[in-house]
């Protein structure tokens, strides 16, 4: 195939199909007291992570492996707070990737749940 001048070509390669799961594992860590704090979540459920307010929007895996490589849409909020501080989606296998920037705890997913 050859192109014209200005012409480009798009590429579009699928992803791994997923399922969603019924909530997620999570695990925290309070980075002052070096005290780890397991969250398990189903979606649409908050929980307390220290002042951190944990919610689960939705965990999704690879189908073909359910305890394979989750990931999750968070929103976090301190104190009550009306704009959280991360919204987003965390990778259970890269937690760097798009990490909770806080200075006294760490947050990132173990799992997806399916039951």
């Amino acid at each position: 195939m050859r192109l014209g001048e200005g012409e480009t070509v798009t590429t579009v390669q699928e992803g791994p199909e997923v399922t969603e799961g019924t909530g997620a594992v999570l695990r925290g860590l309070d980075k002052l007291a070096g005290t780890p704090i397991d969250l398990t979540l189903a979606k649409g459920e908050t929980g307390a992570l220290g002042w951190l307010q944990v919610t689960l929007a939705e965990c999704r895996y690879p189908t073909d492996n359910p305890m394979g490589d989750g990931f999750a849409h968070l929103v976090i909020r301190e104190n009550n707070e009306e704009t959280p501080i991360f919204d987003g989606w965390m990778v259970a296998s890269s937690p760097a990737l798009s990490a909770l920037d806080h200075s006294r705890f760490d947050v990132w997913v173990i799992r997806c749940t399916t039951e």
